[in-house]
């Protein structure tokens, strides 16, 4: 078998499932603001992995059945959640919150890097739902999961026509708002090998997948008017007719 073999059969394989369901996914672009200019988080993927060997991304990953069962320190915004609930197919203020907290958890076990608050132990907690599996590390450090400090950046659906297909919310979250570090996450047999704070704009973020660049660089449009703001318009990726389209949320 050759190493392009397994491109054939996804391609043949797309052929069959052309309105393949994208399923719901959830992106963290962590920032650093203390300097002039501003510094994301990226992860170099191992060499042999089969998606995207050897490039830089954010963690993230697929929603989990039981991220809207896990207690949170504070509730995500009614902004936050309003900017979720836009769009179609129509979602509901559990989902909106399941994406939310989908993106923390992704970052906490790919990167190590825990966004919570402290837990004085009366917090809530649902029947069933435990901090533990990947939240174990967040009751290690006696934290909860903390959602509220998120914001939405973009959202951006795989082309039709492929068997991995997902349905992505980029959010973006300060740096300051890390409550733990996990060590040891990242190990050269690790998904990520490596991690870098690198300024917007550098070489690595220049060999990005190109949906991922468009999202970061409505970032940057951003970060660039100061603060910010769930009031800003948020940015749709598609696509229609074989070509990417952009609209806004809402519009």
């Amino acid at each position: 078998m050759t190493e392009t073999a397994p491109i054939v059969k996804e391609e043949k394989e797309a052929d069959h499932h052309p309105y393949f369901r994208p399923k719901d996914a959830a992106t963290l672009i962590l920032v650093d603001r203390s300097s002039a200019i501003p510094k994301v988080l990226v992860g170099k993927r191992h060499d042999k992995v089969v998606f995207m060997p050897g490039k830089f991304v954010f963690p993230g990953g697929r929603v989990d059945k039981s991220d809207n069962r896990v207690p949170v320190a504070a509730p995500i915004t009614h902004a936050l959640e309003t900017n979720l609930l836009k769009g179609s197919p129509k979602i509901t203020a559990s989902r909106a919150r399941s994406l939310a907290v989908a993106a923390i958890r992704e970052a906490c076990e790919e990167t190590g890097l825990c966004l919570g608050r402290k837990s004085d132990g009366a917090a809530p907690k649902p029947e069933g739902a435990k901090l533990e599996g990947p939240w174990k590390p967040f009751t290690d450090a006696g934290l909860l999961p903390d959602p509220s400090g998120l914001f939405l950046i973009a959202r951006a659906i795989t082309p039709p026509g492929r068997v991995r297909r997902f349905d992505t919310r980029f959010f973006t979250a300060d740096a300051s708002a890390i409550a733990h570090r996990v060590e040891g996450v990242i190990h050269p047999e690790a998904e990520l090998v490596e991690l870098v704070w690198v300024e917007l704009g550098s070489q690595p973020l220049a060999d990005l997948h190109p949906m991922t660049k468009n999202v970061l660089g409505e970032l940057n449009k951003r970060l660039a008017t100061g603060p910010l703001s769930h009031d800003a318009p948020v940015p749709f990726f598609h696509f229609y007719g074989g070509k990417m389209q952009k609209d806004v949320l809402g519009a």
